[in-house]
């Protein structure tokens, strides 16, 4: 069983999942009203990775006895100053995820609560990779600066992205 403490974190992460969902296909929408077809896609595709992330939780709270509470999504930013700017939001966004995460291991650590911590360790290791994609993606709008023929072949490249969705119990 859950102590209720751990549980009312683990459901404000889980609604801080579904608010990452539902920011990335705001960037989604951005994007595509921009032209940005690629990125669009890039952010439509990470928008259901991260519902898969918020239903991973959802199914946990309910294994371990506890109760899934949904609360109000906030509206997400809709607007940006450039594509780069969007990803450096996302990037940033990523970054408090992870902060998130950690302090809910740490939480779990306190509780000695052994199969938080363990359902976790896949968070923590998902998070360096969400991080990582995200700086990559900064890091060449850097590179390409102003350049439209860069952003143009950005735009591209993001829009090859595949993932293979998980089950939510995976």
């Amino acid at each position: 069983m859950i102590s209720k403490k751990m549980e009312a974190a683990l459901n404000k992460q889980l609604n801080r999942e579904l608010f990452s969902s539902y920011l990335y296909l705001s960037m989604a929408t951005y994007f595509e009203n921009n032209n940005f077809v690629g990125m669009a896609q890039w952010m439509k595709l990470q928008a259901e990775e991260e519902h898969i992330h918020s239903m991973k939780f959802f199914d946990f709270i309910q294994k371990v006895g506890g109760r899934v509470i949904l609360e109000q999504i906030d509206k997400p930013q809709s607007e940006w100053d450039s594509a780069q700017n969007a990803f450096e939001d996302a990037l940033g966004h990523e970054e408090f995820i992870t902060k998130n995460i950690n302090e809910l291991t740490d939480l779990a650590i306190a509780e000695r609560d052994h199969s938080t911590k363990t359902f976790l360790q896949w968070y923590i290791d998902e998070q360096v990779e969400e991080e990582a994609t995200a700086n990559e993606i900064v890091q060449k709008f850097k590179l390409i600066g102003e350049s439209k023929s860069g952003i143009y072949m950005l735009d591209r490249e993001l829009g090859t992205r595949v993932i293979t969705p998980e089950t939510p119990s995976a």
